[in-house]
């Protein structure tokens, strides 16, 4: 037997081996933000006071980390359906973040054809949106089509319906409050759309990421109509609660769709470590809940300071960011960075967000370092 003494070309091998839609596509991108006061991710900016930080060491290091996952996983399941005030007839599901959930949606609902349609199934959202959706679709092998919003980023109810009655998603995705916009979409263009995609066989993720900030939640609506609701799955994060590096994401709704969806989720796909780390914050909910109302104050004190900035358009917002759009915002961004802010320059992610900047809610002394920034940035 001869042993081969050269290896393929590693681009041939990536060119033979590696799907040509992933090598088209643009890795997520995390910007570099050692030393920067960072506004760019929509963090909550504080940490734990300094006796729950030694309690969960302390809690953590106790744990069988030579075993896997247990029943524990459970635990955190019940925790978060009284947290969120789960309603009846519904069950509920843990990700690795919302970005696994999306991922594990687009994969259940990867048909080869609709049996209906006959067409390859298509997951819709409003553009802009959170770029995951479309990158779901995309890595799964499923169309992806996107609804401009309005000018003033309102929903668009007559295109969304147009849209679901032409394309008859598997997956409609409503963000509430929606990324980068940071805004709620009108509640009965929203009932509307959500009725609209029923009665097309479509399922609708209600995406709930920024709740903790949000004057509104669409669970209020589910419970209040539960048969109305049946194809509707609402998804929630612990990263905005303030357990952003903890990767938790939730699922809620009806027990007999949650049961199929979560039968393409990874075994063990919490380790021991992130959940007991999701428990321990349940416990101690009333101290997020204290950081969250001091979000919610910081971020009606930038709305009020940026609104008084000439050039500067500071959208209303339910989230802990703020959409604003400057004269030019490469300039205004560089600026802001050589200043030692770090934002997210989002001017090109969409025809309808030209000169925009995405600005996370951050500490008071963070958000006066960065009023200051943009003023001289300007």
């Amino acid at each position: 037997m001869t042993t081969p003494t050269t290896a393929p070309a590693l681009d041939t091998l990536i060119q033979r081996r590696i799907r040509q839609d992933v090598q088209s596509m643009h890795a997520y991108a995390i910007q570099d933000s050692i030393g920067m006061v960072k506004l760019d991710a929509m963090e909550n900016p504080h940490r734990l006071p300094p006796e729950l930080q030694e309690a969960l060491g302390q809690r953590l290091g106790a744990l069988a980390l030579n075993r896997y996952p247990d029943g524990r996983v459970n635990d955190l399941r019940h925790a978060l359906a009284a947290y969120a005030q789960m309603p009846e007839g519904c069950d509920i599901m843990l990700g690795n973040g919302s970005d696994e959930l999306i991922s594990l949606l687009a994969m259940a609902c990867d048909v080869a054809l609709d049996p209906i349609t006959g067409k390859k199934p298509v997951i819709l959202a409003p553009l802009p949106g959170f770029v995951m959706y479309a990158m779901s679709a995309a890595l799964q092998g499923l169309d992806f089509v996107g609804v401009p919003l309005t000018a003033d980023f309102a929903l668009d109810e007559s295109s969304m319906l147009v849209a679901i009655a032409k394309h008859q998603p598997a997956i409609v995705y409503l963000a509430y409050p929606n990324n980068p916009t940071a805004n709620l979409w009108d509640a009965d263009a929203m009932a509307r759309v959500i009725a609209a995609a029923g009665q097309a066989g479509s399922l609708v993720v209600i995406d709930e990421a920024y709740q903790p900030f949000s004057s509104r939640t669409y669970l209020d609506t589910i419970r209040a109509q539960p048969a109305a609701h049946a194809h509707v799955l609402l998804m929630r994060t612990l990263s905005k609660f303030g357990l952003a590096g903890v990767r938790i994401g939730y699922m809620m709704g009806h027990k007999a769709l949650i049961a199929e969806v979560d039968k393409v989720r990874p075994p063990y796909n919490i380790s021991v470590l992130n959940y007991e780390c999701a428990l321990f914050a349940l416990e101690h909910a009333d101290v997020f809940a204290q950081q969250a109302a001091e979000l919610r104050a910081q971020r009606a004190r930038l709305l009020t300071a940026l609104r008084t900035m000439a050039g500067v358009k500071a959208w209303d917002s339910d989230a802990n960011m703020i959409l604003i759009r400057v004269s030019d915002a490469q300039k205004a961004f560089d600026g802001l960075k050589a200043r030692g802010v770090l934002v997210k320059n989002v001017s090109k992610m969409h025809p309808l967000l030209a000169q925009c900047l995405r600005v996370t809610v951050g500490t008071a002394d963070e958000n006066t370092h960065l009023l200051a920034a943009l003023q001289e940035s300007l």
